[in-house]
């Protein structure tokens, strides 16, 4: 009898396929990364990205059917995610879910990659789905989540500009720091002066649960023609400093949404929440405050098909398909 889900990732560069059981059990899941690619041009191309997902996609299939010892037929549905992302991207893995699903009869699953990030922390015995206030926090999103049970969400709050990741590689890319800078500044700045520069804390007003980082990014920009960029301990204090003030945003926002809603449960997803500054915060502040945390592995953190196929398998169960003739959406809202 089918008991595993196979999903598919192909929102922006990087091509993944994982299988799950029908009770979220992540038993195989691979990655065909592109970073190598984009590296040169300093960011993603769309275009190179979904050629490469196209030679990767197919291969990835069989390499997580061979890990997980399982068949096509011993699937019980295919899931992809349809958006938010890069269309001609998204368009890769969809299509070969729903050619999947059309050959072996069986039920389509398009999937939301923010609900991907969002459920991951519930991944690996930490389940199952309960209410808590959630964080994401990427290179192409910031938002506050109140999570009332599986596709039970309210938005609290979201960047009104760029989201924490974006604002991380950007100053990167202004300092000079390869591609993807967001985890060259968390390396620089364990050797840095987190108070060497004063930089902006941008919390809006005292009960907002919006952030904002563009002004962050603005004060850098002013603040580069008055340094040594060749000092790598200039470059580290800048580094520290730049973190420390998106951090201190991060966690402070999580905290009084926790407050707001009496929730003793959050949760943190997203590629930024790799960050070793942010965990090590939020982990201090959490205990301080007496919530309870659950961090998404480090591994599923950024984008991964295991995420897709745990959210799958939570719509799965309840009952939730989705037509071939879905179409993949480059804004799909997570809560509508």
């Amino acid at each position: 009898m089918p008991d595993c889900l196979l999903a598919l990732e192909s929102s922006c560069d990087e091509t993944a396929a994982a299988i799950c059981t029908l009770q979220g059990e992540l038993i195989a899941s691979r990655i065909a990364s592109q970073i190598e690619i984009h590296r040169q041009y300093g960011g993603v191309v769309p275009e190179v990205a979904s050629r490469n997902h196209i030679l990767h996609v197919r291969p990835l299939v069989q390499q997580v059917l061979a890990d997980a010892g399982k068949s096509l037929s011993d699937m019980a549905a295919f899931a992809a995610t349809s958006g938010p992302g890069l269309v001609s991207s998204l368009l890769i893995g969809t299509s070969m879910a729903k050619a999947l699903s059309i050959a072996e009869d069986k039920p389509f699953l398009a999937v939301n990659h923010m609900e991907g990030h969002l459920l991951s922390p519930f991944m690996n015995g930490q389940g199952p789905v309960r209410p808590c206030i959630a964080l994401i926090v990427s290179g192409g999103h910031t938002m506050l989540v109140h999570v009332l049970g599986v596709g039970r969400y309210s938005l609290l709050g979201r960047t009104r500009d760029d989201a924490a990741g974006e604002a991380f590689d950007k100053v990167a890319k202004m300092i000079g720091l390869p591609y993807p800078g967001g985890p060259e500044i968390d390396k620089l700045a364990t050797r840095g002066d987190p108070t060497a520069f004063a930089f902006p804390r941008s919390f809006l007003d005292g009960r907002s649960l919006e952030f904002s980082f563009s002004g962050l990014k603005t004060a850098v920009l002013y603040e580069l023609p008055r340094l040594d960029l060749k000092s790598e301990q200039t470059l580290a204090d800048l580094s520290a400093s730049v973190q420390a003030a998106i951090i201190e945003v991060l966690v402070e926002k999580l905290v009084l949404a926790a407050r707001q809603s009496r929730e003793k449960l959050v949760t943190v997803s997203g590629g930024v929440s790799c960050n070793r500054g942010l965990r090590t915060a939020l982990t201090a502040r959490c205990a301080k405050e007496g919530l309870q945390l659950l961090l998404a592995r480090p591994d599923l953190c950024t984008d991964n098909a295991g995420m897709i196929a745990f959210a799958a398998a939570q719509r799965f169960s309840i009952g939730h398909t989705s037509p071939l003739e879905a179409d993949v959406d480059p804004n799909l809202s997570l809560v509508t």
